[in-house]
Order: C-alpha cells, then structure tokens, then sequence
C-alpha cells in the first residue's frame, strides 16, 4: 500500500511544504540520505501546538505536537524525493521537549513521531532516536525534530 493511501486512511494529510524561518535548506540530499531539518508543529505557517509540556500541555499534547512534526518532515520528504514510496528507511531522528524542569518522559513526547513513521513503513520506519528537554523552542513551539532518511537509489 502507498504512503500517502495509508496517511489518508489514518485521516492525515500532508501539510503544504513549511517554509524554512531563516537561512537554511528545508533539506539537503548527499548520496542516499537526506538530512531534514528541524521541523515544528506548523500547519499552513501556524503553529499548531505552543507550549510548555509538564506544565501546561499534557504528554498527549506533546505527542500531538510530535506527529504534527512528522508529518511536516514527511513533506519535506515528497518535495525531495517525489514520492513518499523512494524512503527506503529512516535513519536517525533527534529531538527536543520544550519542557518544564525535572520533566522526564520526553521520549513518551516524540513517541508521537516515531508512532507514525513506524505505522507508515514498519520496521523501516522505526529510527536511531534522541529525545532531549529544551527550556525554549522557535516560536514556543512544545517540539522540533530533525531526521536522517535514506532513500533509495536514483
């Protein structure tokens, strides 16, 4: 089954392509990885979900904001590639809670992105991961998650 069919059946849809808030490349390809960058929970130039997670957004907020995330990287994956289908697997995702102090369960928080990409491509989904506590996000934003992805060969 397609990704974007399987996305459908889940009620997800792609949002359009974020727009990079500064000087960088929304991505950049060397040889068969791509290297995506941070992505925030940004639907159409909206942020989704601000906040600070253990004070007042729950875990689930969190995960909300994660998937938001993921969803943001994966479109910045079809711009690259064309086709959602040419991930061969996902490599390394690195992560950041905005969160309150002795909050400790950001890994339950990025969860929502890992969640996700593994529902899409199974165990080819299911990447090397840091989730780490961060006192301040772009924006407010409760998380950013940047990706390695490798694709397949041209």
């Amino acid at each position: 089954m397609k990704v974007e069919q399987k996305l459908r059946e889940m009620g997800l849809e792609l949002p359009e392509l974020p727009k990079p808030n500064g000087l960088y490349a929304p991505s950049r390809r060397v040889g068969n990885l791509i290297y995506i960058a941070g992505q925030t929970p940004d639907i159409h130039g909206v942020r989704q979900v601000v906040g600070v997670v253990g004070e007042d957004l729950t875990i689930e907020d969190g995960q909300r904001s994660a998937q938001i995330c993921a969803l943001n990287i994966l479109s910045v994956l079809k711009a690259e590639l064309g086709d959602l289908d040419k991930v061969k697997q996902f490599v390394q995702i690195i992560s950041y809670v905005r969160c309150a102090k002795g909050f400790g369960n950001q890994p339950l928080v990025i969860d929502g992105a890992s969640r996700l990409f593994r529902d899409l491509y199974g165990e080819a989904g299911i990447a090397a991961r840091l989730a780490i506590g961060a006192n301040e996000l772009p924006g407010g934003s409760a998380t950013e998650i940047l990706a390695v992805v490798e694709a397949e060969e041209d």
